[in-house]
């Protein structure tokens, strides 16, 4: 079974490649040296380094530690972090960010590993080598119409960036005047989004649906369209998917869009997480009627969390209803009684019956507007 969870407890490694503009390095510095003074407040946060390449002078190195995923996704995605980073902006031409649990360390000469500073990561995850990413973003009550329709319609763009990086699938989702569109990517993530940013078939779409938009952006700002995609960002916290060929003549991709109540967002995607591993693992509320022989019709489960809007892409080997509570990511009745807690269900719904399930995954369920993927993906 693959494998990728930032809803861990263990240490986080935080890594950014800065490449800071000539002559900007004080003033960079100045702006460094803020940010750590504010950071240090945040929750979860350990310790911050900083580095300059003894090759080359331009490229800058940030590592910061944090006590898990967690608390640093929670601070990142927010609009303090958006505020406290703007100084960086002016000074910096290209930023990538890379996270990693700590898996293994070797304690200081002389010193003895405590575990005072935080869990390890217990194994190494399985991945499959695509990087997937969600943004999320609304658009004027009334419109929903004609912004389905541009969404729908376009022309897709070229899938190969360069030589390690290509664009294998786009999904696209709506909700309400909600859109959410889920991206998967082998290589870097933000170099597809810049390439797929650029393209005329891409760039017409965006133009098109700018005057629907609740929230206005200009792309050709480099500002504008930075932050965009920060307040848009609808990252990954968990991804599992079964291991080989499925055996379905037809899979069936659906988005969830969980009613959160305030304040319950990492709790739920918590539950949903662990409720598919024991699905594909076939363990989640007992044997299943006919499990003996017919395969688990989940065949991949990808959430998305920013705050409280939790987002679960599944991929099913059956009909949505076929399987109410498999389907809603609950494995049993316990597990549906916990939820039912987290999320603001209708009065008179009962989320322990398969009737109150399917109900409650019709509401869930978000409109289709186009799933395209690379030819050889």
């Amino acid at each position: 079974m693959t494998m990728q969870s930032t809803l861990t407890d263990s240490r986080l490694r935080v890594v950014l490649l800065l490449d800071v503009r000539s002559g900007a390095e004080e003033r960079f510095l100045r702006a460094y040296d803020e940010l750590c003074h504010q950071v240090a407040s945040v929750p979860g946060h350990l310790s911050d380094q900083l580095c300059q390449s003894i090759e080359d002078p331009c490229k800058w190195l940030i590592t910061s530690e944090w006590e898990s995923a967690p608390p640093f996704l929670a601070w990142v995605d927010s609009a303090e972090h958006r505020e406290m980073v703007k100084p960086l902006h002016g000074c910096v031409e290209d930023t990538r960010s890379l996270r990693f649990g700590i898996l293994r360390e070797m304690p200081p000469r002389g010193e003895h590993t405590t575990g005072a500073r935080g869990r390890l990561q217990a194994a190494p995850r399985t991945g499959d080598g695509v990087i997937r990413h969600a943004l999320a973003f609304t658009v004027k009550p009334g419109s929903e119409a004609d912004v389905a329709a541009i969404l729908a319609g376009y022309s897709s763009p070229e899938s190969r960036v360069d030589d390690t990086t290509r664009l294998c699938r786009t999904s696209l989702f709506m909700s309400g005047n909600r859109v959410v569109r889920a991206v998967e990517v082998k290589g870097d993530l933000m170099t597809a989004l810049r390439h797929v940013a650029m393209q005329p078939e891409v760039r017409a779409v965006e133009e098109a649906i700018n005057p629907y938009l609740e929230v206005s952006r200009d792309m050709d700002d480099p500002d504008s369209a930075r932050e965009y995609f920060m307040s848009a960002a609808l990252p990954l916290v968990a991804h599992l998917s079964a291991n080989g060929t499925p055996q379905v003549t037809a899979i069936r991709r659906h988005a969830l869009i969980y009613p959160v109540k305030r304040g319950c967002g990492t709790a739920v995607a918590r539950l949903l997480a662990r409720q598919d591993e024991l699905a594909l693992i076939g363990t989640a509320g007992g044997a299943r009627k006919g499990s003996e022989t017919t395969p688990c019709p989940l065949l991949s489960s990808t959430i998305f969390q920013h705050q409280d809007t939790v987002v679960r892409l599944v991929d099913l080997g059956a009909p949505l209803d076929r399987d109410p509570a498999l389907a809603a990511g609950v494995g049993g009745q316990r597990a549906a009684a916990v939820l039912s807690r987290l999320v603001d269900v209708p009065t008179g719904r009962d989320l322990s019956s398969e009737d109150g399930l399917r109900r409650f995954l019709a509401d869930c369920d978000m409109v289709p507007l186009t799933d395209r993927r690379a030819a050889d993906y």
